[in-house]
């Protein structure tokens, strides 16, 4: 079945305005009754650079907190293995999607997919160049150490491709795909810091930002598929966040903020929760990775005030 983009009938989950990335120009007209993002946030999420952006921030982050300083070339390496590994998990969802499309079933492909395979011939490229400026950045500048350290996340990323993309029925069972995207994302984002401080004060603040990015994962996969929403789980990170910031103002400051600006996001999704039926599907997926990003702030305190 050739694999050629289909227009795919108006549903509940994709909204014309957001699917101006998709469609001509001049052929979508606006929804009314729902809050659409500026263009450039839609595309910032459309386009992959959401994940990239978050990593990045927690990164800075947790280094904050041990009091590192991260060479550029660890963000670089960061920001391009994140976007490579998007870019190409959402190509491979969209060339699946699109094999099993027919006219009579649901679609369920996003409009982020819609937009991947719209300019793939752009988007391939670019991970491929991605990829490959990575590879450089980890033979030339990483640490041999460093090198066999992440070669361990490396292969637990090579083994949720495997498990998303090509893995049994049985072992799609056992672990949720939100699941294992938070814990990989998380471990991505802490490992620069963990190796450059005491990561005894990093404990607590890692295992809150693997909470919210399993939570972030889920509320986005409940949103889409229009389940019950993620309230609940995400009042209980709030307070746990609240509790351990509060326990920790002392012994720790630093991880004591970042522990506040976890619970922040927490309290904000929850929010977002509430507020889903209100918001185009683009803005909603948008605004649950913005949120996300409330260390920026501390960080940018921080640094107005050195």
């Amino acid at each position: 079945m050739p694999l050629t983009l289909p227009n795919p009938p108006a549903t509940d989950h994709i909204a014309p305005a957001d699917r101006g990335y998709l469609d001509p120009p001049g052929t979508v007209e606006p929804v009314h009754g729902l809050f659409h993002a500026p263009a450039p946030v839609r595309f910032w999420h459309l386009a992959s650079l959401d994940a990239p952006t978050v990593a990045a921030v927690w990164s800075l982050a947790f280094a904050w907190i041990v009091r590192a300083r991260l060479p550029l070339w660890v963000l670089a390496l960061q920001v391009l293995v994140v976007w490579t590994v998007y870019v190409g998990d959402r190509l491979l969802d969209a060339r699946a999607g699109l094999r099993r499309w027919t006219p009579k079933l649901p679609n369920e492909l996003r409009e982020r997919h819609f937009f991947h395979w719209r300019f793939r011939r752009i988007l391939a490229p670019l991970a491929l160049v991605s990829a490959c400026a990575a590879a450089c950045i980890a033979l030339h500048w990483m640490p041999v150490g460093a090198r066999e350290r992440d070669s361990v996340l490396a292969a637990a990323s090579l083994a949720y491709f495997t498990r998303v993309h090509a893995g049994s029925l049985r072992a799609r069972s056992i672990v949720s795909k939100e699941l294992l995207v938070g814990v990989l994302f998380t471990a991505g984002c802490a490992l620069p810091a963990w190796s450059r401080g005491d990561w005894r004060a990093l404990v607590v603040p890692v295992l809150l930002f693997a909470a919210l990015a399993w939570l972030n994962c889920r509320a986005i996969e409940r949103w889409e598929t229009g389940q019950q929403g993620i309230a609940r789980a995400a009042r209980w990170t709030t307070c746990g966040g609240i509790i351990a910031a509060a326990g920790m103002a002392f012994a720790e400051p630093r991880a004591a903020a970042l522990l506040a600006a976890g619970a922040c996001s927490a309290l904000l999704l929850a929010w977002l929760d509430r507020l889903r039926e209100r918001m185009a599907p683009v803005t909603l997926r948008a605004a649950a990775d913005l949120v996300l990003l409330t260390p920026a702030l501390l960080l940018a305190i921080w640094v107005v005030g050195r």
